[in-house]
């Protein structure tokens, strides 16, 4: 793959993730949007429908990690590389997802911060931009 190819889909796969927070609020269901917008340490939990949020994160964390694997993919051409990453991707998944149920179904103002920060990693590509530098170090020291 010559470069211009190669810098034209990370265009196109970085203006995808863009996208998706463009128009997060039309296209996935998440009442903690505007409320985490506010001044939410002071305020109560919204009211959610706890399924539908849960079903919408997790399409919207599907969503990026197709896109964020692609990147990887297109960064490195490296088959195991993508492999690694997505059982990462699918541990993060796991894990930060029974985290975020805890915190919708027990709401409490002084875990907001925590619940802001988990919820922040499933609804952001957050991950690409740790697996990106480490392995270019990787690949740098091979």
């Amino acid at each position: 793959m010559n470069k211009l190819v190669t810098y034209g889909l990370l265009a196109v796969l970085g203006v995808l993730l863009i996208l998706i927070r463009v128009f997060e609020e039309q296209i996935f269901y998440d009442p903690y949007l505007s409320f985490f917008k506010n001044d939410y340490l002071y305020l109560d939990s919204p009211r959610q429908e706890t399924f539908k949020l849960t079903l919408f994160t997790v399409l919207r964390y599907l969503l990026n990690t197709i896109i964020s694997l692609t990147i990887l993919f297109v960064l490195f051409k490296d088959k195991n590389i993508v492999k690694f990453s997505a059982i990462i991707y699918a541990i993060s998944l796991v894990v930060l997802l029974l985290l975020f149920l805890y915190f919708v179904i027990n709401p409490r103002q002084e875990d907001y911060y925590l619940f802001f920060n988990i919820r922040r990693f499933l609804i952001q590509p957050l991950i690409l931009l740790l697996l990106i530098p480490a392995f270019y170090y990787f690949k740098q020291h091979e």
